[in-house]
């Protein structure tokens, strides 16, 4: 695995974690920690996108960080238990096979 895929690793992972403890917080209105923890991530997140732009084109850094599109959506049903109908499901599936013709 090279550098360029540990950090879109980092930055998907990142990117999830804060977009799912802004909703859960936000959501949970008592859970004040979540928020500003979510802005922690955002910021690594960020940080992780920067490096990634420092050895990778931008046609490939932005492509292949849609990958936290997939892990939102099934962190969406399975752990905040949104409802997700057939186009959100066949978009994750849609940025799924792009992020896999980029590792090709």
């Amino acid at each position: 695995m090279t550098l360029q895929w540990l950090l879109v690793g980092a930055i998907v992972a990142c990117t999830t974690c804060a977009d799912l403890l802004q909703s859960h917080g936000m959501r949970c209105g008592g859970a004040r920690w979540k928020v500003p923890l979510s802005i922690v991530f955002l910021a690594a997140s960020f940080f992780s996108f920067t490096q990634l732009l420092r050895i990778a084109d931008l046609s490939f850094a932005v492509p292949a960080t849609a990958a936290s599109l997939v892990v939102e959506t099934v962190l969406a049903r399975l752990v905040l238990k949104e409802q997700v109908d057939w186009r959100r499901w066949g978009g994750a599936a849609l940025a799924a096979a792009g992020v896999a013709l980029l590792a090709l």
